[in-house]
C-alpha cells in the first residue's frame, strides 16, 4: 500500500488516541492491513473498515464518527487516498452547531504534525510543570478558566478519587467475621459434613453507598458552574451509585436517564436538548415544591443525600420557600447546600431567599474550583461536623 496512505491512517488512529480512544500500535497495523487486504472502492467500505478496527465499544462509535468526517472531509480525500495519490489529510473545521464529542475531537486534531523527535522534547519538557499546573488548575476558578483549562478540568473530574461513603442496610450478608451467628448456613454446612461437627457460619449487616440525589440549579447566574458540576455527577454515575439528578430553572427536569450515557459530551448534549430553561430565570422554591410533591417519595429513600447546587437568590421570597426547604431536609438523611457565592472573602448572608434556605441544611460549602469539588468528596465519606453549622453565617449577619 502506498506510504502516504499509511501515514494518513497512523496520524488518524493518533488523533483518535488522543479524543479517548483505546487505539495502539496493534490496532494501526492492523487497520493498514485491513485497508490493503479488502480491496475497498468507496467512503462508505473505507469508514467501516477502520470502524471495525477502531472501535471496541459502543459509546466509542460517536466519537469515530466525528473524528472520521473532520480527518477526511476534503472532497474525494479518500477515494484520492485508496488510489494512493493523497496528500496529509487537513485538520478539522468549525461548526455552528456540533454533536455530542466534536469539541473533544477538534481539540484532538488542533495541534500540528511533527516529526517524532520533536514530539518527545516536548514530552519531556511539560513533564517537569505538570505538578505546578495541575495545582493552580485546582485552586482556579470555573468561570476564569479558558476552554483549554476547562477540558483539562473536566478530565481531573473524570479521575477524581470519589466518596468512600458506606452505610449499613438492615439486610445481613455472609462475613467470616461478623458479629451474628447464620442458622441457615450453619445448619447446611453441618448436613453437608454428616452432622458430626458442627460449623458456624457468621454474618454481618451489609454496607452498600447511600443514594446521592442532586438538584443543581442552571438559571443565568450559576450556568459558568452547573455545567462543570454536571461532569461531576456524570462521574459519580459512571462509579455505579444511584444517582438521581435534576436540574431547575423556572422549572424542574429530571436528567437522571440522560446522564447515564457513557461519554460525557454525549451525556451533557441529550441533557440540554431536554432542558427547555437553561440559562434563564429561576425559581426556587417552585421547584423544590414540585420536587418534594412528585419526586420525594420515590428518590430519597435508604437514607439519601441531597445536593443542592445553588446561590439561593431568589427573586419573590415567601414562607413558600422555608417551608419547602423544610419538607426537603425531613426527608432526606443529610442535606448539602453547594453555593459558589462562598469564594467570596466577604460573603455575608444577607439575601433573604439564603437566610430562609439556610436553617435547613446540615452543610453549606462551595464549589468553585477543584479542590472545592475534593473537599466535597472528602466532607461526603464523613459525617457532618458540629464546627461548620450552616447557621452560624445567619449570626455573623
Amino acid at each position: 500500500m502506498d506510504g502516504k496512505l499509511t501515514e494518513n491512517v497512523a496520524y488518524f488512529a493518533r488523533a483518535l488516541r488522543a479524543a479517548g480512544l483505546p487505539v495502539g500500535p496493534g490496532s494501526v497495523v492492523d487497520a493498514v492491513q485491513a485497508v490493503a487486504a479488502a480491496g475497498i472502492g468507496g467512503r462508505e467500505d473505507f469508514y467501516w473498515i477502520l470502524h471495525a478496527v477502531f472501535v471496541k465499544k459502543h459509546e466509542h462509535s460517536a466519537l469515530f464518527d466525528q473524528a472520521f468526517r473532520l480527518f477526511w472531509r476534503r472532497r474525494a480525500l479518500v477515494e484520492k487516498l485508496i488510489a494512493m495519490m493523497s496528500p496529509i489529510a487537513p485538520g478539522s473545521p468549525t461548526e455552528d452547531k456540533r454533536p455530542p464529542g466534536a469539541a473533544r475531537i477538534a481539540d484532538a486534531m488542533a495541534p500540528p504534525l511533527r516529526p517524532p523527535e520533536e514530539v518527545r522534547e516536548e514530552v519531556e519538557f511539560s513533564a517537569r510543570l505538570t505538578v505546578s499546573d495541575r495545582e493552580v488548575l485546582r485552586t482556579k476558578d470555573f468561570a476564569q478558566m479558558s476552554a483549554s483549562e476547562i477540558a483539562r478540568a473536566r478530565q481531573l473530574i473524570a479521575r477524581l478519587r470519589l466518596p468512600a461513603d458506606r452505610v449499613k442496610t438492615r439486610r445481613y450478608a455472609a462475613d467470616p467475621h461478623g458479629s451474628r451467628i447464620d442458622a441457615r448456613r450453619s445448619l447446611r454446612r453441618t448436613l453437608r459434613a454428616g452432622g458430626g461437627l458442627i460449623e458456624l457460619a457468621m454474618r454481618e449487616r451489609a454496607e452498600k453507598h447511600p443514594p446521592v440525589v442532586a438538584l443543581v440549579d442552571i438559571s443565568g447566574s450559576m450556568a459558568e458552574y452547573s455545567r462543570i458540576f454536571l461532569h461531576f455527577l456524570h462521574a459519580l454515575t459512571e462509579s455505579r451509585r444511584r444517582v438521581t439528578s435534576f436540574v431547575f430553572g423556572t422549572r424542574l427536569t429530571n436528567i437522571t436517564r440522560e446522564l447515564k450515557a457513557r461519554d460525557p459530551d454525549e451525556a451533557l448534549a441529550r441533557a440540554g436538548a431536554l432542558v427547555r430553561d437553561w440559562e434563564g430565570g429561576t425559581r426556587i422554591a417552585t421547584s423544590l415544591a414540585a420536587f418534594n410533591r412528585h419526586w420525594s417519595r420515590r428518590v430519597l429513600a435508604q437514607g439519601a443525600v441531597v445536593l443542592l447546587f445553588t446561590d439561593g437568590l431568589e427573586r419573590d421570597v415567601g414562607d413558600d420557600l422555608s417551608f419547602e426547604m423544610d419538607r426537603l431536609h425531613r426527608s432526606c438523611r443529610r442535606l448539602v447546600w453547594l453555593n459558589p457565592l462562598l469564594r467570596f472573602d466577604g460573603f455575608e448572608a444577607r439575601a433573604r431567599g439564603i437566610r430562609a434556605m439556610l436553617p435547613h441544611v446540615d452543610d453549606f460549602r462551595t464549589l468553585h474550583n477543584l479542590a472545592a469539588m475534593e473537599e466535597l468528596c472528602a466532607a461526603l465519606a464523613g459525617p457532618a461536623r458540629r464546627a461548620e453549622d450552616p447557621r452560624r453565617w445567619l449570626a455573623a449577619a
